[in-house]
C-alpha cells in the first residue's frame, strides 16, 4: 500500500478484534516510531510498547476518551523530553501519525488518545502523572499520547471532508 492510500484508508479505530498482533507487525510499527523525521535530528521522543492487558486495562481511565484501550492488541505511549528538543511535541506527534498511517498499511486499526493538553494544565498533569506512575515515566518527560492498535472489528466508512478550497490557498493565503 503506498502512503497516499494509507492516508485516504486511516481511520480511527475503537472497536478491535481480541485477537494478538503478530511479533513482526508490532516490530514494524516499533521500526516507523524510530525512523520518524524528529527536528535536527534530535531523539526528543521515546517510546513503550505495551502488550499486557492488564496494563492496557490499567491505563484505559487515563482520559474518560481511553474507553477502547482496554480492548486494543497493544499500545504505544509517546514520550517526549523538551530538555532534548524545543520540538518535543511536534517530533512525538509526528512519529504518532507515522506508526498510525503504517499501522492501516498493515490491516491494523489505530485509535489516538491524547494524554497531554495543551491548555488545561492541570488536567495535562493528572492524566501524564497517571500513565507515568503506572509505567515509572522520569518527571522530566512529558506523555504526549496513547496510541492503542489492534485488528478492526468494523471498518467505519470514510468521513465526509469539507472541500478541498476550503483550506487550500495558492501562493497566497485568501
Amino acid at each position: 500500500m503506498n502512503v497516499l492510500t494509507a492516508i485516504e484508508k486511516r481511520r480511527e479505530i475503537t472497536r478491535f478484534k481480541p485477537d494478538a498482533i503478530a511479533p513482526e507487525l508490532l516490530d514494524s510499527l516499533v521500526r516507523s516510531l524510530y525512523l520518524s523525521p524528529s527536528g535536527n535530528n534530535l531523539p526528543s521522543r521515546e517510546f513503550i510498547l505495551v502488550t499486557d492487558k492488564t496494563m492496557l486495562g490499567e491505563l484505559t481511565p487515563t482520559t474518560p476518551y481511553m474507553k477502547w484501550l482496554e480492548h486494543a492488541a497493544a499500545a504505544v505511549v509517546i514520550v517526549a523530553s523538551p530538555e532534548t528538543s524545543k520540538y518535543w511535541l511536534q517530533d512525538a506527534s509526528i512519529a504518532g501519525a507515522c506508526a498510525w498511517l503504517n499501522a492501516t498499511s498493515l490491516g491494523l486499526g489505530a485509535a489516538w488518545g491524547a494524554v497531554y493538553h495543551s491548555e488545561e494544565h492541570e488536567e495535562s498533569k493528572r492524566r501524564e502523572d497517571y500513565v507515568r506512575e503506572r509505567l515509572g515515566i522520569p518527571a522530566d518527560y512529558r506523555v504526549v499520547a496513547i496510541l492503542g492498535f489492534g485488528y478492526p472489528l468494523e471498518e467505519p466508512p470514510a468521513k465526509e471532508m469539507y472541500p478541498l478550497e476550503r483550506v487550500l490557498h495558492r501562493e497566497r493565503f485568501e
